[in-house]
C-alpha cells in the first residue's frame, strides 16, 4: 500500500503536449515521518504511524508529544498494511518519489462545511409549485408523516433539512497529472474534497 499526506493549495489548470487542458487540484506534499510501526506479534496487526506538518509545542499535549517521539507534528495517521507490504522503520521518510505521473489514486478528505441548510440545497429537493395560491413556500420540504407513511409518525432516516457538509469524502481514480519534486508539490486530475489548507490522504493498493 502506497500513501501520503499533503494540503490542499488550490485548483488550476496545466496543457499537455498536445494543448489539451487538465483542471488540476494542486497539493503540497511534504515528506512524512515514521513515527510507530505495529507488527502481528505486539499488536495483532500490521500497521505504520506517520506524523506531518508541524505545529508550536505549546499548543501539543505531553502525551500527544510522547507519542511523537519528541517530534512537534500537526497530524497522525496509521495505516494498516498488507502481509505483503514492506514494512519500514521508525524514523524513516516517505516522500513524493512513492508515487508516478499517471498512476491513479484515491484522495480522502474532509469535505467543506456549510452549515445548516435546507432540503433544497441539502437533497436537491424540487420544491412546491410557482403557481397561483403558493405563499412562501416554494422551497419547502412538504409533508413529513401521515398515516400513509410510518402510521403517522416520522419515518427514520426521513430527508429533511440539517447540517450539510464537513464530511469524511473518498473520491476514487484521480490520476496524477504532475509531480514537482523540487517544491513537493502533486497535481490531482479533478476536483479534491475540502478548503485550502484541508489535510488530504493520498493513497492506492
Amino acid at each position: 500500500m502506497k500513501f501520503l499526506l499533503a494540503k490542499k493549495v488550490n485548483m488550476t489548470q496545466v496543457f499537455d503536449e498536445s494543448g489539451a487542458t487538465y483542471p488540476v487540484t494542486l497539493l503540497s506534499a511534504t515528506p512524512v515521518k515514521v513515527t510507530n510501526v505495529k507488527d502481528m506479534a505486539r499488536d495483532g496487526y500490521k500497521a505504520v504511524q506517520v506524523g506531518f506538518g508541524e505545529k508550536r509545542e505549546k499548543n501539543i499535549t505531553k502525551a500527544r508529544l510522547g507519542q511523537m517521539g519528541g517530534n512537534k507534528f500537526e497530524h497522525l495517521k496509521e495505516y494498516k498494511l498488507a502481509d505483503a507490504d514492506i514494512i519500514p522503520a521508525i524514523g524513516d521518510s516517505i516522500d513524493l518519489s512513492i508515487f508516478s505521473e499517471g498512476d491513479n489514486v484515491e484522495v480522502t478528505a474532509v469535505s467543506k462545511g456549510k452549515g445548516f441548510q435546507g432540503v433544497v440545497k441539502r437533497h436537491k429537493f424540487k420544491g412546491g409549485r410557482r403557481s397561483h395560491g403558493q405563499k412562501h413556500s416554494e422551497r419547502e420540504p412538504g409533508s413529513i408523516g401521515g398515516g400513509a407513511r410510518a402510521g403517522g409518525r416520522v419515518a427514520r432516516g426521513l430527508r429533511m433539512a440539517g447540517r450539510m457538509g464537513g464530511d469524511r469524502v473518498t473520491v476514487s481514480n484521480l490520476k496524477i497529472i504532475k509531480i514537482l519534486p523540487d517544491t513537493n508539490e502533486i497535481m490531482i486530475h479533478g476536483a479534491v474534497p475540502g478548503k485550502k489548507g484541508t489535510l488530504v490522504e493520498i493513497w492506492s493498493k
